[in-house]
Protein backbone atom coordinates (compact mmCIF):
# COMPACT_ATOMS: atom_id res chain seq x y z
CA UNK A 1 0.00 0.00 0.00
CA UNK A 2 2.89 2.54 0.81
CA UNK A 3 4.29 1.74 -2.67
CA UNK A 4 1.61 2.41 -4.81
CA UNK A 5 0.65 5.78 -1.99
CA UNK A 6 4.72 7.18 -2.93
CA UNK A 7 3.51 6.10 -6.51
CA UNK A 8 0.26 8.06 -7.14
CA UNK A 9 2.19 10.58 -5.13
CA UNK A 10 5.02 10.60 -7.79
CA UNK A 11 2.62 10.45 -10.81
CA UNK A 12 0.31 13.46 -9.47
CA UNK A 13 3.76 15.40 -8.70
CA UNK A 14 5.00 14.59 -12.37
CA UNK A 15 1.91 15.34 -14.16
CA UNK A 16 0.15 18.42 -12.91
CA UNK A 17 0.60 21.37 -14.76
CA UNK A 18 -0.39 24.95 -13.93
CA UNK A 19 -1.35 25.58 -17.67
CA UNK A 20 -4.26 24.35 -19.61
CA UNK A 21 -3.64 20.45 -20.16
CA UNK A 22 -5.85 17.30 -21.29
CA UNK A 23 -6.13 13.88 -19.99
CA UNK A 24 -5.35 10.91 -22.61
CA UNK A 25 -5.12 8.38 -19.79
CA UNK A 26 -4.50 6.55 -16.03
CA UNK A 27 -1.20 5.01 -14.84
CA UNK A 28 -1.26 1.28 -14.34
CA UNK A 29 0.34 -0.27 -11.44
CA UNK A 30 1.26 -4.07 -10.76
CA UNK A 31 -1.44 -4.80 -13.59
CA UNK A 32 -4.09 -2.18 -11.83
CA UNK A 33 -5.23 0.92 -13.37
CA UNK A 34 -5.10 3.86 -10.50
CA UNK A 35 -7.58 6.05 -11.55
CA UNK A 36 -6.70 9.13 -9.09
CA UNK A 37 -2.81 8.71 -11.27
CA UNK A 38 -4.26 10.83 -14.45
CA UNK A 39 -1.97 11.38 -17.29
CA UNK A 40 -1.85 14.93 -18.97
CA UNK A 41 -0.47 16.52 -21.85
CA UNK A 42 0.42 20.07 -21.17
CA UNK A 43 -0.45 21.93 -24.22
CA UNK A 44 2.28 24.70 -23.54
CA UNK A 45 4.72 22.07 -24.50
CA UNK A 46 3.20 20.08 -27.56
CA UNK A 47 5.12 21.99 -29.78
CA UNK A 48 8.16 20.13 -28.49
CA UNK A 49 7.72 17.29 -30.64
CA UNK A 50 6.92 13.81 -30.19
CA UNK A 51 7.20 10.16 -31.06
CA UNK A 52 4.13 7.72 -30.55
CA UNK A 53 6.08 3.78 -31.22
CA UNK A 54 5.08 0.38 -31.06
CA UNK A 55 4.42 -2.83 -33.10
CA UNK A 56 1.68 -3.38 -35.63
CA UNK A 57 -1.82 -3.44 -33.73
CA UNK A 58 -1.12 -1.81 -30.56
CA UNK A 59 -3.34 0.89 -30.87
CA UNK A 60 -0.17 3.69 -32.27
CA UNK A 61 -2.91 4.56 -34.62
CA UNK A 62 -6.16 4.92 -32.20
CA UNK A 63 -3.38 6.89 -29.67
CA UNK A 64 -2.79 9.99 -32.09
CA UNK A 65 -6.40 10.02 -32.98
CA UNK A 66 -7.07 10.53 -29.65
CA UNK A 67 -4.85 13.10 -28.99
CA UNK A 68 -6.12 15.15 -31.79
CA UNK A 69 -9.32 15.09 -30.36
CA UNK A 70 -8.13 16.41 -27.22
CA UNK A 71 -6.44 19.06 -29.42
CA UNK A 72 -9.29 19.95 -31.47
CA UNK A 73 -11.49 20.00 -28.19
CA UNK A 74 -8.80 22.65 -26.75
CA UNK A 75 -8.73 25.09 -30.33
CA UNK A 76 -6.02 23.36 -31.53
CA UNK A 77 -5.93 22.78 -35.66
CA UNK A 78 -4.05 19.59 -36.29
CA UNK A 79 -2.78 17.59 -39.57
CA UNK A 80 -3.08 14.18 -39.70
CA UNK A 81 -1.42 12.17 -42.57
CA UNK A 82 -3.85 9.29 -43.16
CA UNK A 83 -1.47 6.26 -44.50
CA UNK A 84 -3.66 3.24 -43.76
CA UNK A 85 -7.04 5.16 -44.82
CA UNK A 86 -8.80 5.13 -40.92
CA UNK A 87 -8.13 8.27 -39.67
CA UNK A 88 -11.15 9.94 -41.82
CA UNK A 89 -13.54 8.13 -39.19
CA UNK A 90 -12.50 11.41 -36.90
CA UNK A 91 -15.14 13.37 -38.99
CA UNK A 92 -18.01 11.00 -37.72
CA UNK A 93 -19.31 9.97 -34.45
CA UNK A 94 -17.96 6.92 -32.51
CA UNK A 95 -19.94 4.25 -30.95
CA UNK A 96 -20.16 2.44 -27.60
CA UNK A 97 -19.29 -1.45 -27.28
CA UNK A 98 -18.33 -3.53 -23.94
CA UNK A 99 -14.37 -3.06 -24.29
CA UNK A 100 -14.95 0.65 -24.40
CA UNK A 101 -17.50 1.32 -21.71
CA UNK A 102 -14.72 -0.85 -19.46
CA UNK A 103 -11.91 1.01 -20.31
CA UNK A 104 -13.46 4.26 -19.57
CA UNK A 105 -14.61 2.82 -16.43
CA UNK A 106 -11.89 1.67 -15.01
CA UNK A 107 -10.36 5.50 -16.37
CA UNK A 108 -13.44 6.69 -14.40
CA UNK A 109 -13.79 8.70 -17.23
CA UNK A 110 -17.53 9.66 -19.06
CA UNK A 111 -17.42 8.35 -22.83
CA UNK A 112 -18.95 10.46 -24.79
CA UNK A 113 -19.43 9.87 -28.83
CA UNK A 114 -18.31 12.66 -30.60
CA UNK A 115 -17.65 13.54 -34.36
CA UNK A 116 -14.71 16.22 -34.95
CA UNK A 117 -14.90 18.95 -37.61
CA UNK A 118 -12.55 17.58 -40.54
CA UNK A 119 -11.78 18.75 -43.83
CA UNK A 120 -10.15 15.99 -46.01
CA UNK A 121 -7.00 16.95 -48.77
CA UNK A 122 -5.00 15.02 -51.06
CA UNK A 123 -2.09 14.90 -53.15
CA UNK A 124 -3.62 12.93 -55.65
CA UNK A 125 -6.94 12.26 -57.71
CA UNK A 126 -8.28 11.20 -54.57
CA UNK A 127 -11.49 13.33 -53.28
CA UNK A 128 -10.78 15.89 -51.27
CA UNK A 129 -8.28 19.68 -51.42
CA UNK A 130 -5.78 18.99 -53.56
CA UNK A 131 -2.36 19.84 -52.39
CA UNK A 132 0.04 21.43 -54.76
CA UNK A 133 2.85 23.60 -54.64
CA UNK A 134 5.13 25.23 -57.77
CA UNK A 135 8.82 24.18 -58.82
CA UNK A 136 9.89 27.85 -58.14
CA UNK A 137 8.43 27.99 -54.38
CA UNK A 138 10.61 24.87 -54.17
CA UNK A 139 13.62 26.80 -55.14
CA UNK A 140 17.12 25.51 -56.14
CA UNK A 141 18.37 24.23 -53.14
CA UNK A 142 15.03 22.54 -51.69
CA UNK A 143 14.61 20.77 -55.81
CA UNK A 144 18.31 19.71 -55.14
CA UNK A 145 17.99 17.82 -52.03
CA UNK A 146 15.36 16.25 -53.31
CA UNK A 147 16.84 15.28 -56.37
CA UNK A 148 19.59 13.95 -54.39
CA UNK A 149 22.08 16.23 -56.73
CA UNK A 150 25.78 16.51 -56.13
CA UNK A 151 27.23 20.32 -55.83
CA UNK A 152 27.81 20.51 -59.37
CA UNK A 153 24.48 19.77 -60.72
CA UNK A 154 23.21 21.87 -57.35
CA UNK A 155 25.05 24.54 -59.05
CA UNK A 156 23.33 24.00 -62.15
CA UNK A 157 19.86 23.47 -60.93
CA UNK A 158 20.98 27.22 -59.41
CA UNK A 159 21.82 28.56 -62.72
CA UNK A 160 19.04 27.61 -63.86
CA UNK A 161 16.19 29.19 -61.99
CA UNK A 162 18.54 32.79 -61.68
CA UNK A 163 17.92 32.58 -65.91
CA UNK A 164 14.32 31.89 -65.47
CA UNK A 165 14.27 34.88 -62.94
CA UNK A 166 16.09 36.97 -64.93
CA UNK A 167 14.24 36.29 -68.39
CA UNK A 168 10.75 35.87 -66.83
CA UNK A 169 10.21 31.93 -67.48
CA UNK A 170 7.82 30.93 -64.74
CA UNK A 171 8.76 27.47 -63.35
CA UNK A 172 5.01 26.32 -61.88
CA UNK A 173 5.24 22.34 -62.85
CA UNK A 174 7.52 20.01 -63.93
CA UNK A 175 7.15 20.39 -67.52
CA UNK A 176 8.53 23.42 -67.28
CA UNK A 177 11.24 22.63 -65.71
CA UNK A 178 12.28 19.72 -68.07
CA UNK A 179 11.51 22.27 -70.68
CA UNK A 180 14.21 24.71 -69.70
CA UNK A 181 16.58 21.93 -68.81
CA UNK A 182 16.32 20.95 -72.59
CA UNK A 183 16.72 24.13 -73.98
CA UNK A 184 19.77 25.33 -71.60
CA UNK A 185 21.55 22.49 -73.30
CA UNK A 186 20.32 22.57 -76.63
CA UNK A 187 19.36 25.68 -78.52
CA UNK A 188 19.87 27.64 -76.02
CA UNK A 189 23.14 26.93 -74.68
CA UNK A 190 25.18 29.68 -76.02
CA UNK A 191 22.89 32.38 -74.76
CA UNK A 192 22.91 30.85 -71.37
CA UNK A 193 26.88 30.50 -71.27
CA UNK A 194 27.47 34.38 -72.26
CA UNK A 195 26.20 35.48 -68.98
CA UNK A 196 26.25 32.39 -66.68
CA UNK A 197 29.29 30.23 -67.34
CA UNK A 198 29.42 26.80 -69.21
CA UNK A 199 26.95 23.64 -68.28
CA UNK A 200 27.91 20.52 -69.00
CA UNK A 201 25.70 18.10 -71.07
CA UNK A 202 26.55 15.66 -68.70
CA UNK A 203 25.13 17.40 -66.02
CA UNK A 204 22.03 18.57 -67.54
CA UNK A 205 21.24 14.81 -68.56
CA UNK A 206 21.91 13.39 -65.04
CA UNK A 207 19.16 16.27 -63.67
CA UNK A 208 17.15 15.15 -66.28
CA UNK A 209 17.07 11.28 -65.38
CA UNK A 210 16.27 12.50 -61.44
CA UNK A 211 13.27 14.65 -62.33
CA UNK A 212 11.81 11.59 -64.75
CA UNK A 213 12.77 9.22 -61.20
CA UNK A 214 9.96 11.90 -59.47
CA UNK A 215 7.96 12.10 -62.25
CA UNK A 216 7.64 8.35 -62.00
CA UNK A 217 6.48 8.24 -58.81
CA UNK A 218 3.71 10.68 -59.47
CA UNK A 219 4.91 14.06 -58.83
CA UNK A 220 3.41 15.61 -61.70
CA UNK A 221 0.13 16.18 -59.64
CA UNK A 222 1.87 17.93 -57.04
CA UNK A 223 3.85 20.55 -58.36
CA UNK A 224 1.69 23.33 -60.38
CA UNK A 225 -0.85 25.81 -59.78
CA UNK A 226 -3.06 26.74 -57.79
CA UNK A 227 -0.48 26.75 -54.44
CA UNK A 228 -1.79 25.75 -51.11
CA UNK A 229 -1.76 28.10 -48.22
CA UNK A 230 -0.43 26.81 -45.24
CA UNK A 231 -2.18 29.37 -43.06
CA UNK A 232 -5.45 27.15 -44.34
CA UNK A 233 -4.10 24.35 -41.82
CA UNK A 234 -4.80 27.03 -38.99
CA UNK A 235 -8.44 27.51 -38.67
CA UNK A 236 -10.80 27.27 -36.05
CA UNK A 237 -14.75 26.04 -36.97
CA UNK A 238 -17.59 28.26 -35.21
CA UNK A 239 -17.63 26.35 -32.14
CA UNK A 240 -14.25 27.06 -31.08
CA UNK A 241 -13.07 23.53 -32.30
CA UNK A 242 -9.63 23.27 -34.15
CA UNK A 243 -10.31 22.14 -37.41
CA UNK A 244 -8.86 18.24 -38.18
CA UNK A 245 -6.88 18.26 -41.13
CA UNK A 246 -6.87 14.71 -42.16
CA UNK A 247 -4.53 14.36 -45.38
CA UNK A 248 -5.39 10.80 -47.55
CA UNK A 249 -2.08 9.35 -48.71
CA UNK A 250 -3.31 5.62 -48.75
CA UNK A 251 -1.76 5.65 -52.56
CA UNK A 252 1.36 6.61 -51.70
CA UNK A 253 3.20 4.04 -49.63
CA UNK A 254 4.71 2.45 -52.72
CA UNK A 255 5.83 6.35 -53.77
CA UNK A 256 7.64 7.33 -50.77
CA UNK A 257 9.75 10.09 -52.93
CA UNK A 258 6.25 11.75 -53.13
CA UNK A 259 5.68 11.76 -49.93
CA UNK A 260 9.27 12.72 -48.73
CA UNK A 261 9.08 15.15 -51.26
CA UNK A 262 5.77 16.40 -49.81
CA UNK A 263 6.47 16.35 -46.36
CA UNK A 264 10.00 18.63 -46.06
CA UNK A 265 8.35 21.03 -48.52
CA UNK A 266 5.31 21.15 -46.30
CA UNK A 267 7.77 21.76 -43.07
CA UNK A 268 9.96 23.94 -44.89
CA UNK A 269 6.57 26.79 -46.05
CA UNK A 270 5.74 26.66 -42.44
CA UNK A 271 8.80 27.27 -41.15
CA UNK A 272 9.30 30.76 -43.61
CA UNK A 273 5.87 31.61 -43.53
CA UNK A 274 4.71 31.62 -39.68
CA UNK A 275 6.44 34.18 -37.94
CA UNK A 276 8.21 33.69 -34.51
CA UNK A 277 5.91 32.97 -31.72
CA UNK A 278 8.32 32.00 -28.65
CA UNK A 279 6.66 30.34 -25.93
CA UNK A 280 2.47 30.01 -26.75
CA UNK A 281 0.07 28.82 -24.16
CA UNK A 282 -1.18 26.21 -26.71
CA UNK A 283 0.53 25.33 -30.32
CA UNK A 284 -0.87 26.97 -33.18
CA UNK A 285 -0.63 23.69 -35.32
CA UNK A 286 -0.08 19.66 -34.68
CA UNK A 287 1.07 17.65 -37.34
CA UNK A 288 0.93 13.78 -37.03
CA UNK A 289 3.15 11.83 -39.38
CA UNK A 290 2.05 8.40 -39.85
CA UNK A 291 4.15 5.63 -40.75
CA UNK A 292 7.13 8.36 -40.23
CA UNK A 293 9.65 5.62 -41.44
CA UNK A 294 8.41 6.21 -44.91
CA UNK A 295 10.21 9.62 -44.69
CA UNK A 296 13.37 8.58 -43.28
CA UNK A 297 13.93 5.24 -45.49
CA UNK A 298 14.51 6.83 -48.75
CA UNK A 299 15.93 10.23 -47.56
CA UNK A 300 19.56 11.29 -48.23
CA UNK A 301 21.79 12.83 -46.31
CA UNK A 302 21.31 15.95 -47.27
CA UNK A 303 17.69 15.78 -46.83
CA UNK A 304 17.80 14.11 -43.31
CA UNK A 305 20.06 17.00 -42.39
CA UNK A 306 17.05 19.93 -43.62
CA UNK A 307 14.26 17.83 -42.15
CA UNK A 308 16.59 17.48 -38.54
CA UNK A 309 17.38 21.34 -39.31
CA UNK A 310 13.99 22.71 -39.62
CA UNK A 311 12.64 20.11 -36.47
CA UNK A 312 14.89 22.01 -34.46
CA UNK A 313 14.08 25.24 -35.60
CA UNK A 314 10.28 24.97 -36.42
CA UNK A 315 8.99 24.82 -32.31
CA UNK A 316 9.70 28.88 -31.83
CA UNK A 317 7.04 28.81 -34.74
CA UNK A 318 4.22 27.37 -32.51
CA UNK A 319 4.57 23.95 -34.49
CA UNK A 320 4.71 20.43 -33.04
CA UNK A 321 5.84 17.47 -34.96
CA UNK A 322 4.99 13.82 -33.87
CA UNK A 323 6.04 10.77 -35.61
CA UNK A 324 3.58 7.68 -35.68
CA UNK A 325 6.35 4.47 -36.40
CA UNK A 326 6.35 0.93 -35.60
CA UNK A 327 10.36 1.29 -34.18
CA UNK A 328 11.93 3.88 -32.57
CA UNK A 329 14.90 3.17 -33.75
CA UNK A 330 13.01 4.32 -37.44
CA UNK A 331 13.63 7.88 -36.53
CA UNK A 332 17.62 9.00 -36.76
CA UNK A 333 19.10 9.79 -33.26
CA UNK A 334 19.44 13.35 -34.39
CA UNK A 335 15.62 13.66 -34.58
CA UNK A 336 14.90 11.05 -31.97
CA UNK A 337 16.54 13.54 -29.02
CA UNK A 338 14.39 16.98 -30.51
CA UNK A 339 10.95 15.01 -29.52
CA UNK A 340 9.86 16.14 -26.26
CA UNK A 341 6.89 13.54 -25.70
CA UNK A 342 7.44 9.37 -26.12
CA UNK A 343 4.25 7.46 -26.31
CA UNK A 344 5.92 3.75 -26.39
CA UNK A 345 3.36 0.88 -27.31
CA UNK A 346 4.12 -2.71 -27.03
CA UNK A 347 7.33 -4.14 -29.11
CA UNK A 348 7.73 -8.10 -29.95
CA UNK A 349 10.52 -10.08 -28.93
CA UNK A 350 10.71 -12.35 -31.64
CA UNK A 351 14.53 -12.24 -32.49
CA UNK A 352 17.60 -11.49 -31.09
CA UNK A 353 17.54 -8.53 -32.96
CA UNK A 354 14.46 -7.58 -31.71
CA UNK A 355 15.22 -7.81 -28.24
CA UNK A 356 18.10 -6.03 -28.93
CA UNK A 357 15.88 -2.99 -30.59
CA UNK A 358 14.27 -3.23 -27.24
CA UNK A 359 16.49 -3.28 -24.87
CA UNK A 360 17.96 0.38 -26.61
CA UNK A 361 14.30 1.41 -26.69
CA UNK A 362 14.21 1.51 -22.49
CA UNK A 363 17.18 2.92 -22.18
CA UNK A 364 16.02 6.00 -24.01
CA UNK A 365 13.16 6.17 -21.24
CA UNK A 366 13.81 7.59 -17.56
CA UNK A 367 15.12 5.31 -15.11
CA UNK A 368 12.01 4.01 -12.44
CA UNK A 369 11.87 2.42 -9.42
CA UNK A 370 8.65 1.27 -9.61
CA UNK A 371 8.87 -1.08 -13.73
CA UNK A 372 11.33 -3.03 -15.29
CA UNK A 373 11.24 -1.20 -18.76
CA UNK A 374 12.98 -3.57 -20.69
CA UNK A 375 10.45 -6.54 -19.71
CA UNK A 376 7.32 -4.38 -19.68
CA UNK A 377 7.85 -2.87 -23.32
CA UNK A 378 6.94 -6.73 -24.19
CA UNK A 379 3.86 -7.14 -21.85
CA UNK A 380 1.72 -4.21 -22.70
CA UNK A 381 -1.58 -4.87 -23.75
CA UNK A 382 -3.79 -2.76 -26.83
CA UNK A 383 -4.17 0.71 -26.12
CA UNK A 384 -1.40 0.48 -23.10
CA UNK A 385 1.78 2.53 -23.55
CA UNK A 386 4.79 3.94 -21.28
CA UNK A 387 4.73 7.64 -21.07
CA UNK A 388 6.86 10.30 -20.30
CA UNK A 389 6.79 13.89 -21.67
CA UNK A 390 8.47 17.70 -21.09
CA UNK A 391 6.59 19.47 -18.08
CA UNK A 392 6.19 23.18 -18.44
CA UNK A 393 9.70 23.72 -16.83
CA UNK A 394 10.84 21.54 -19.77
CA UNK A 395 11.98 18.54 -17.41
CA UNK A 396 10.77 14.75 -18.31
CA UNK A 397 8.12 13.53 -16.56
CA UNK A 398 8.46 10.28 -14.44
CA UNK A 399 7.96 7.10 -16.57
CA UNK A 400 4.18 6.18 -16.97
CA UNK A 401 2.18 2.26 -17.69
CA UNK A 402 -0.57 4.46 -19.02
CA UNK A 403 -4.14 2.96 -19.88
CA UNK A 404 -4.84 5.42 -22.99
CA UNK A 405 -8.72 6.70 -23.26
CA UNK A 406 -9.80 5.04 -26.68
CA UNK A 407 -11.14 7.37 -29.52
CA UNK A 408 -14.43 9.43 -29.33
CA UNK A 409 -14.76 9.08 -32.83
CA UNK A 410 -15.62 6.65 -35.61
CA UNK A 411 -12.52 4.22 -35.34
CA UNK A 412 -12.92 3.08 -38.73
CA UNK A 413 -13.07 4.35 -42.29
CA UNK A 414 -15.71 6.72 -43.76
CA UNK A 415 -18.05 5.88 -46.54
CA UNK A 416 -18.03 6.87 -49.97
CA UNK A 417 -21.12 8.99 -49.39
CA UNK A 418 -20.14 10.52 -45.78
CA UNK A 419 -16.55 11.80 -47.72
CA UNK A 420 -18.97 13.30 -50.72
CA UNK A 421 -20.70 15.11 -47.81
CA UNK A 422 -17.32 16.92 -46.20
CA UNK A 423 -16.07 17.25 -49.98
CA UNK A 424 -19.29 18.70 -51.13
CA UNK A 425 -19.75 21.99 -48.35
CA UNK A 426 -15.75 22.39 -47.82
CA UNK A 427 -14.81 25.89 -49.16
CA UNK A 428 -11.39 24.70 -49.56
CA UNK A 429 -12.22 22.22 -52.15
CA UNK A 430 -14.03 25.35 -54.58
CA UNK A 431 -10.90 27.47 -53.93
CA UNK A 432 -8.27 25.08 -54.69
CA UNK A 433 -9.42 22.15 -57.10
CA UNK A 434 -10.34 24.61 -59.93
CA UNK A 435 -8.09 24.09 -62.91
CA UNK A 436 -5.55 26.75 -63.88
CA UNK A 437 -3.34 26.88 -67.06
CA UNK A 438 -1.26 29.96 -66.36
CA UNK A 439 1.65 30.61 -69.60
CA UNK A 440 4.89 29.25 -68.01
CA UNK A 441 8.13 28.42 -69.35
CA UNK A 442 7.14 25.55 -71.20
CA UNK A 443 4.65 27.82 -73.42
CA UNK A 444 7.27 30.66 -73.49
CA UNK A 445 9.97 28.41 -74.47
CA UNK A 446 8.00 26.81 -76.98
CA UNK A 447 6.90 29.65 -78.77
CA UNK A 448 10.12 31.23 -78.91
CA UNK A 449 11.34 28.16 -80.75
CA UNK A 450 8.74 28.12 -83.22
CA UNK A 451 9.30 31.38 -84.32
CA UNK A 452 12.86 30.64 -84.59
CA UNK A 453 12.23 27.80 -87.08
CA UNK A 454 9.60 29.23 -89.47
CA UNK A 455 12.13 32.86 -89.19
CA UNK A 456 14.58 30.60 -90.37
CA UNK A 457 12.31 28.39 -93.26
CA UNK A 458 11.16 31.86 -94.93
CA UNK A 459 14.95 32.96 -95.05
CA UNK A 460 15.78 29.43 -96.60
CA UNK A 461 12.85 30.14 -98.68
CA UNK A 462 13.79 33.51 -100.04
CA UNK A 463 17.34 31.51 -101.47
CA UNK A 464 17.39 32.10 -105.37
CA UNK A 465 16.26 28.31 -107.06
CA UNK A 466 13.77 27.94 -103.91
CA UNK A 467 10.80 29.45 -105.74
CA UNK A 468 10.57 26.98 -108.70
CA UNK A 469 11.48 24.21 -106.03
CA UNK A 470 8.48 25.48 -103.96
CA UNK A 471 5.85 25.43 -106.96
CA UNK A 472 6.90 21.98 -107.99
CA UNK A 473 6.11 20.75 -104.13
CA UNK A 474 2.86 22.60 -103.99
CA UNK A 475 1.66 20.73 -106.92
CA UNK A 476 3.06 17.43 -105.32
CA UNK A 477 1.14 18.46 -101.83
CA UNK A 478 -2.37 19.16 -103.14
CA UNK A 479 -2.60 15.91 -105.19
CA UNK A 480 -5.96 13.91 -103.07
CA UNK A 481 -3.86 10.90 -103.28
CA UNK A 482 -0.93 12.46 -101.07
CA UNK A 483 -3.37 14.15 -98.76
CA UNK A 484 -4.95 11.50 -97.59
CA UNK A 485 -1.62 9.30 -97.00
CA UNK A 486 0.07 11.99 -95.37
CA UNK A 487 -2.93 12.42 -92.94
CA UNK A 488 -2.76 8.39 -92.06
CA UNK A 489 0.87 8.64 -91.44
CA UNK A 490 0.44 11.79 -89.36
CA UNK A 491 -2.24 10.63 -87.42
CA UNK A 492 -0.19 7.28 -86.49
CA UNK A 493 2.57 9.12 -85.52
CA UNK A 494 0.49 11.38 -83.23
CA UNK A 495 -0.90 8.72 -81.39
CA UNK A 496 2.75 7.02 -81.16
CA UNK A 497 4.36 10.13 -79.23
CA UNK A 498 1.09 10.38 -77.36
CA UNK A 499 1.62 7.11 -75.98
CA UNK A 500 5.36 7.29 -75.51
CA UNK A 501 5.24 10.56 -73.36
CA UNK A 502 2.16 10.04 -71.50
CA UNK A 503 -0.28 12.69 -72.70
CA UNK A 504 -3.31 13.32 -73.67
CA UNK A 505 -4.86 13.80 -70.06
CA UNK A 506 -6.49 16.45 -68.88
CA UNK A 507 -4.45 19.73 -67.92
CA UNK A 508 -3.18 20.86 -64.96
CA UNK A 509 -3.13 23.66 -63.51
CA UNK A 510 -0.11 25.90 -62.47
CA UNK A 511 0.94 29.12 -60.21
CA UNK A 512 1.96 29.78 -56.98
CA UNK A 513 1.91 30.10 -53.20
CA UNK A 514 2.33 26.65 -51.44
CA UNK A 515 1.79 22.72 -52.17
Amino acid sequence: MANQELFLQVIKDGYTFKGESVKIGAAVLDGVVVADAGIYLPLKTMNRHGLIAGATGTGKTKTLQMISEYLSDASVPVLLMDIKGDLSGIAAMGSSNDKVVDRYQKLNIEYKPTQFPAELLTLSDQKGVRLRATVSEFGPVLLSKILGLNDTQGGVVAMIFKYCDDTKLPLLDLKDFIKVLQYVGEEGKDELEKSYGKISTTSTGTILRKVIELQQQGADIFFGEKSFEVEDLMRIDDKGCGIINVLRVTDLQDRPKLFSTFMLQLLAELYASCPEEGDLDKPKLVMFIDEAHLIFNEASDALLQQIETIIKLIRSKGIGIFFCTQNPMDVPASILGQLGLKVQHALRAFTAADRKVIKQTAENYPETDFYKTEDLITQLGIGEALVTMLNEKGIPTPLAHVMLCSPRSRMDVLTDSEIDAIVGKSKLVAKYNQIIDSESAYEILTAKLEEAAERSKAEEEEKPGKKEEKSTLEKVANNTIVKSMVRTAGTTIVRSLLGALGLGGRSRSKKSSWF
